[in-house]
């Protein structure tokens, strides 16, 4: 592999009906040997794939960087956190069980926690491995099988995650990996033998999903896209409010569905964190992902560059004011020159009916508004179809703990933005979706509770 911006890496064929009814077939048969498998079992398979991912972090990383454009920087955060949700639920396999209910006269009844089957994953571009380590942990850790099918624009690094899981030791086809899109994803959904679909990506494909999934009656984890609200008091720590807003909307270019790009800033520091804001932004070193110092690397294509570039036009032409950033950048590389980059975009001025400010941009766009007061801002930010995440930056704790109680928002952060151990549940309020991954959380929607009554005496019966 090299940095090729703007340049084909390699061609798949999309799998058709045929190749996605072989892996299903597949992940099938292997889930009969797996579902049996103890958890400590099935632990010391995944643990063998996350010190697998471990060893290899630097291949993987630089593999996901050109799959994606992002910096190896970033990478290599998405692979330690790979690897730490494989060794996360491989800690949980273990421990899966049901309870005991003790019933009158020595009778008793217990429930038993199950796998599904064969569930369905499909990945967004951003993140193309870390999302289908996030959703292969908790459905191997339960028992189940997974065909996963990756993002059309990041087809790679997913290949390289089943090959891991194959020399870790899982059975054969027990984790598939299926390449295509929509109609791809189409024949995924509608397959009889798919018990669960698990999507990250935009709400008007996760409403098809969901469509397709209700035909077949399948439960679905669907994580969606945000608008997500920052607000920023002045009795904040203004250097960390700062570095929290700029994670919280220049992270792998800006394409991050959980970003706070509604930053709200009280109005009496408004001026000074916005003077800080786009100087620290105008600091950003954008270019070759491979380079150590490079902060961010290329959008993942040309329409989508162009589709950020059309929110920042309209955004002027509805009176947003361009504080910094926001137009082409075209390294001095001459193997860069056909990248998709773009300077990091500051927008002032802003109001709370522009566009850029109600759409999910997927860019590295910031909008900011001032506010006046708690409550204020409050209705603001939850004034939205939206509610991923938020944030709130303040030295006062009794503010922070009440601001976040208040947010629509199924993700919040305090005095840090965009933090995401897999210790924690990830997911969404309204049109964000719903389900969770992560965490304890993430064991309710790979697996399904099967109640069992037993009577010690004689059935006393009414007839």
């Amino acid at each position: 592999f090299k940095t090729c911006p703007g340049r084909v890496l390699c061609k798949l064929p999309c799998s058709g009906e045929k190749e996605v009814d072989l892996a299903v077939q597949s992940a099938k048969a292997a889930f009969k040997v797996w579902s049996q498998m103890s958890g400590m079992e099935r632990s010391r398979v995944m643990l063998e794939a996350a010190r697998i991912i471990r060893e290899q972090r630097e291949e993987i990383a630089t593999m996901e960087t050109i799959n994606n454009g992002k910096s190896i920087f970033e990478a290599r955060v998405d692979i330690d956190i790979s690897w730490q949700c494989l060794e996360y639920y491989a800690g949980l396999a273990g421990s899966l069980a049901g309870e005991h209910i003790q019933l009158p006269g020595g009778s008793f009844g217990y429930t038993r926690r199950e796998p599904l089957g064969v569930c369905v994953g499909i990945g967004a571009w951003n993140y193309p491995f870390q999302i289908a380590c996030w959703k292969a942990g908790p459905a191997l850790a339960c028992g189940n099988a997974m065909v996963f099918k990756p993002s059309p624009f990041t087809p790679i690094s997913v290949v390289r995650l089943a090959e891991i899981f194959t020399e870790a030791g899982v059975p054969k086809g027990l984790f598939n990996v299926v390449q295509g899109g929509a109609t791809t994803g189409q024949f995924l959904c509608h397959h009889p033998d798919v018990a669960k679909i698990s999507f990250t990506g935009s709400v008007p494909t996760g409403t098809k999903i969901m469509e397709m999934a209700a035909k077949g009656i399948k439960p679905v984890t669907l994580e969606l896209g945000g608008k997500s609200p920052l607000i920023i008091f002045s009795d904040c720590s203004l250097d960390n409010a700062v570095n929290g807003a700029l994670m919280a909307n220049f992270l792998t270019q800006g394409e991050v569905c959980c970003n706070g790009t509604r930053v709200f800033v009280e109005r009496k520091i408004l001026d000074t964190f916005t003077k800080e804001v786009v100087k620290r932004t105008q600091k950003i070193k954008i270019g070759d992902p491979l380079l150590e110092d490079t902060r961010m690397g290329a959008l993942i294509n040309r329409p989508h560059l162009n589709r950020v570039q059309g929110f920042i036009k309209q955004a002027k032409e509805q009176g947003a004011e361009v504080l910094c950033g926001g137009d082409l950048y075209v390294p001095d590389d001459p193997k860069l020159k056909n990248g998709y980059y773009m300077r990091p975009c500051v927008l002032g001025n802003c109001k709370d009916d522009m566009t850029c400010v109600k759409e999910e941009i997927f860019g590295p766009v910031m909008s900011i508004l001032p506010f006046d007061t708690e409550e204020e801002v409050l209705e603001r930010a939850n004034d939205t179809k939206y509610g991923l995440a938020g944030g709130v930056f303040t030295r006062d704790i009794q503010k922070a703990h009440r601001v976040v109680a208040a947010l629509k928002a199924g993700m919040c952060f305090i005095n840090n933005y965009n933090v995401s151990p897999v210790e924690l549940p990830f997911g969404g309020y309204k049109s964000s979706g719903f389900g969770r991954e992560n965490g304890r959380a993430a064991i309710e929607y790979y697996s399904q509770l099967k109640t069992v009554c037993v009577e010690m005496g004689d059935v006393e019966s009414v007839f």
